[in-house]
């Protein structure tokens, strides 16, 4: 897969990326402000999204299908400034035609909740 520059953006690195587990970091810095010196909400929805949906395709990529988000719920927890976030998404349910993903986003150095959300994903075929 080539990657976008919007995802070259985010810095994403993956450590684990499995059918039931996709675990990594992304860069959260002065680049993904919003105009009062935060991290924007915006991206941590788009990393929920990034990492349910690649657990959710890994889930689906031997059957010939892949999966693409209907639904995405985003809480935002902490304002956060600078520095590295880690990222951790899991099934909550994985069906023939549905998969819905939580995800959770936290500073490695106190291991604090800075957002978490949901994905409902939809398994469709590929092509």
């Amino acid at each position: 897969m080539s990657e976008s520059e919007f995802m070259r953006l985010l810095e994403i690195e993956f450590e684990q990326r499995s059918p039931t587990r996709v675990a990594g970091s992304i860069a959260a810095d002065e680049r993904h402000h919003q105009p009062w010196g935060l991290v924007h909400g915006g991206l941590y929805t788009t990393a929920i999204e990034t990492f349910a949906t690649t657990g959710a395709f890994e889930a689906v990529k031997d059957s010939g299908r892949m999966a693409v988000g209907v639904s995405n719920v985003t809480d935002f927890l902490r304002p956060h400034r600078r520095g590295r976030l880690a990222v951790v998404a899991t099934p909550l349910q994985q069906g023939r035609t549905q998969q819905l993903w939580q995800v959770e986003i936290r500073r490695p150095e106190d291991d604090k909740l800075v957002a978490r959300g949901q994905v409902r994903l939809q398994n469709v075929e590929s092509g």
